[in-house]
């Protein structure tokens, strides 16, 4: 049976393409009872994120009521960099998901190269998708810390060339719209939670070749005094081993829990291992010392969020980011999670793997530009 949520995307993204403009069509897209299609449609209209009217050209029987969304025309551009990669889309102006592709580049390149790669990767995906809709906002993802509303990246450790990088200045002078800047794992997050339609605190976790974290809930995304909460990366833990992290400290998760500490770790023991996709390749053939890597990291992971468990008392924890893919690491973070924390606090506690994937930081960009009054059409 298919999940709510995500029929609830499916369906929105579909109106949103023009894939589908009727119950019917839905049906025979999605795959789905006619009644689940219209409950789903029902909520939608409840809701009013889409409209039901006109009639369409009848294949037999009652003519169809015409579905659309409520939205004017037009898209948001949404780009989330890593250290290694640019995954670019674009949103409905509900904030839906239409499109999304992904690209390889080194950050270490500066943001001005950066963002001409970006440009054109931007005008592609449009001419490719949405040739005559037009541009209503940027949202951008960053792999450091962010000053919001700003969009100030202050002393990201691993982006040489970017701490103090005015990116919406940048942005907006090339597009001429509306830009919001956001940190990479409290976008993802604030995607999980919208298409989880979850209520309650849940934090999240992207796990990559670093790692971000975020608590978000109904009130949306907790920021902090300067908005630059979250950054459990640096939190010092036990069995570190006081290896040198990048933000200058020793002993931080960082350097025994992230992507990079694992290529590193096993790089340094001989084996074939360049990037987190390497590792997943050979934790999927179970390689020993493999696993046995993955699973300690997730374990001190685990070790962490024990701490912010027993303080916070969360609903819910999910781990995104590419290692979020490895049941082993997932495993390890909540067997330690229930070793260390108080059973009161996990006796309800749900600790899943991700569902939005690769996608998470893309769909919490085009929430946060559907949100922001500045860009959305009149």
């Amino acid at each position: 049976m298919s999940d709510p949520a995500s029929l609830r995307e499916q369906t929105l993204s579909l109106l949103s393409s023009g894939k589908a403009t009727s119950r019917a069509d839905l049906v025979e897209t999605l795959q789905v009872a006619p009644s689940t299609v219209s409950s789903v449609v029902r909520r939608l209209l409840e809701e009013g994120m889409i409209l039901e009217e006109g009639v369409g050209v009848s294949t037999g029987g009652r003519r169809p009521k015409i579905l659309r969304l409520r939205d004017a025309g037009g898209v948001f551009a949404v780009v989330e960099l890593g250290g290694h990669h640019a995954r670019v889309g674009l949103c409905s102006p509900s904030g839906v998901l239409i499109a999304a592709e992904e690209s390889v580049i080194d950050i270490g390149a500066g943001p001005a190269l950066i963002f001409d790669e970006i440009t054109g990767a931007f005008d592609a995906i449009r001419t490719a998708h949405a040739p005559d809709q037009r541009l209503l906002g940027v949202g951008v993802a960053l792999p450091g810390p962010i000053e919001y509303p700003h969009g100030r990246l202050v002393g990201p450790a691993r982006m040489p060339g970017w701490s103090g990088y005015d990116v919406q200045s940048d942005l907006r002078d090339r597009f001429g719209v509306t830009v919001l800047v956001d940190n990479d794992a409290k976008a993802a997050a604030l995607g999980e939670y919208a298409t989880r339609r979850e209520t309650g605190d849940m934090i999240y976790v992207k796990a990559g070749t670093g790692i971000g974290g975020s608590l978000v809930g109904d009130a949306g995304i907790y920021r902090g005094g300067r908005g630059l909460s979250g950054d459990i990366t640096h939190i010092r833990v036990a069995d570190s081993g006081e290896r040198e992290c990048s933000c200058g400290g020793r002993g931080c998760l960082e350097t025994v829990a992230s992507g990079a500490a694992l290529v590193r770790e096993l790089a340094g023991r001989g084996l074939p291992v360049a990037s987190t996709r390497d590792i997943i390749a050979a934790t999927a053939n179970a390689d020993p010392a493999v696993v046995t890597l993955v699973r300690q990291a997730g374990r001190l992971l685990g070790v962490a969020l024990s701490g912010l468990v027993n303080f916070l008392n969360p609903d819910s924890i999910v781990i995104g980011g590419v290692l979020s893919s490895l049941d082993v690491y997932v495993a390890a973070v909540k067997g330690m999670l229930y070793e260390r924390c108080l059973p009161s606090l996990t006796q309800s506690l749900s600790i899943e793997a991700s569902l939005t994937g690769s996608d998470a930081a893309l769909i919490g960009l085009g929430r946060l530009l559907r949100d922001s009054a500045d860009v959305l059409p009149s």
